[in-house]
């Protein structure tokens, strides 16, 4: 998922992930003493909502603008601040410990550190913390990858200009262009960042002067020409429990799920690879959300795995696909209180028993100025078209986009053949949401 949100008011935070939300008062469902205690680390609606309707005692833990949220709509809360983790970070392992608590679930990118690290003092397991370092820092997951010998691209880390541009001449060189070739593009990425923040195509060595100065150290990797996907992975006692491929559209913009039986047939050799990330990074349970490539000579190659809910409404998605809310599979697999028969009764078999395929379309203003939001009937008359979470504009001049930029918002389809999915999702791309 994308960044934990800056400070809110109240009723912003009531529909900070989903605006449609009904009161979160009221809804709680009785609690199972003999199975886990959770810690939900950051702040999301819809993961809320999931544990008040789940069997399992909770408390969030989110930064101290949510305490009136959470007093006034009586969410058990810990106030907590994840900055960067310093000499005070044991204190919130402590206390969760003195509550009780078994398990911590990262819900943002920026609490997957924070989770090892309370997760090696609440389960007894210090390697988690260094586990959870391999989650964040790009560098060191592809390292770690190779060692298990799964294929990746060629990369390297850059700590100023001149490393960019040695690494992009290095990379032409080897595939052998000859001088007025174009280049072989490369790709840009922040260490520690989530989706395509701070991700940039660099095409030409002048490219390499838009890079600001503060997205210094970043990870460089090779150009794959190739189909990218991602799959969720839950995972308990070292074994999936179950395995969704969300097929991206346009990489940014778009995804769906379940895919197309075009990528479905490669879900043996998904599952192989999955196996062998499980077994190369020690995961004994929770929730993965790797992305690979697989290219026109059938190769497939790691990309890059999370340890936390995937961003464009990935959960929704499955939850409207399948049934299943994707949240509460993550405490049951987190939960170290869950049966492995409670754990298996829990998921639906892969594909077979979707209801239907479920995607979103990511809304970026084609215009510099707008003024208005203005869904194209194009959207809003299909068949397949379910709703949008779009907002006025606040500023009629659009800001540039840095690297992959944000979206504005999404857009949601639901229908019964993928390959109309896949099209209509494409077609977003030329339509004008704002104008």
């Amino acid at each position: 998922m994308s960044k934990i949100p800056e400070e809110k008011s109240a009723a912003e935070l009531a529909g900070w992930v989903d605006p449609t939300l009904d009161s979160v008062r009221g809804t709680e469902m009785e609690k199972n003493p003999k199975k886990g205690y959770i810690a939900l680390l950051g702040w999301s609606i819809n993961a809320i909502k999931a544990a008040q309707k789940f069997d399992r005692r909770y408390v969030v833990v989110a930064p101290q603008w949510a305490a009136d949220f959470c007093t006034a709509n009586k969410i058990p809360f810990i106030p907590w601040d994840f900055v960067r983790l310093n000499d005070r970070s044991i204190e919130i392992a402590e206390m969760l410990k003195e509550r009780g608590v078994d398990v911590a679930i990262p819900l943002f990118e920026e609490t997957v550190e924070w989770s090892g690290a309370i997760n090696s003092v609440l389960l007894d397991n210090p390697r988690m913390y260094g586990q959870s370092i391999l989650f964040r820092d790009k560098a060191l997951m592809k390292r770690r990858a190779q060692l298990g010998g799964i294929r990746v691209g060629i990369f390297e880390e850059a700590h100023e200009k001149d490393d960019v541009v040695r690494f992009m001449k290095r990379v032409n060189q080897t595939l052998l262009k000859l001088e007025g070739d174009p280049d072989d593009p490369i790709h840009v990425k922040a260490f520690d960042k989530a989706g395509c923040l701070g991700h940039r195509m660099i095409r030409r060595i002048e490219d390499i002067d838009s890079i600001p100065a503060e997205e210094y150290p970043l990870l460089m990797e090779s150009h794959l020409d190739g189909w990218e996907f991602a799959v969720e992975a839950w995972i308990h006692n070292g074994k999936i429990k179950f395995l969704n491929i969300s097929e991206y559209v346009t990489l940014g913009y778009s995804v769906f799920v379940p895919a197309t039986r075009e990528l479905e047939s490669w879900r043996d050799a998904i599952t192989k690879q999955i196996e062998k990330l499980i077994k190369t990074f020690d995961i004994e349970f929770g929730l993965i959300h790797p992305e690979y490539f697989v290219t026109a000579d059938g190769e497939m190659y790691f990309g890059e795995v999370a340890y936390r809910p995937p961003g464009f409404k990935a959960f929704e998605l499955i939850e409207r696909a399948y049934g299943f809310n994707a949240y509460q599979a993550s405490m049951l697999v987190f939960d170290p209180k869950s049966s492995r028969n409670e754990v298996n009764d829990f998921f639906p078999r892969e594909v077979v028993d979707a209801k239907g395929y479920a995607g979103c379309f990511g809304v970026y203003p084609r215009r510099r100025v707008v003024s208005k939001l203005e869904l194209p009937k194009e959207t809003t008359e299909h068949p397949y078209y379910e709703g949008h979470e779009l907002i006025e504009p606040v500023e009629e001049t659009v800001p540039d986009r840095a690297a992959f930029g944000t979206h504005w918002g999404l857009v949601f389809f639901f229908g019964d053949d993928p390959i109309k999915m896949r099209d209509l999702l494409k077609a977003q791309e030329e339509l004008d949401f704002y104008v």
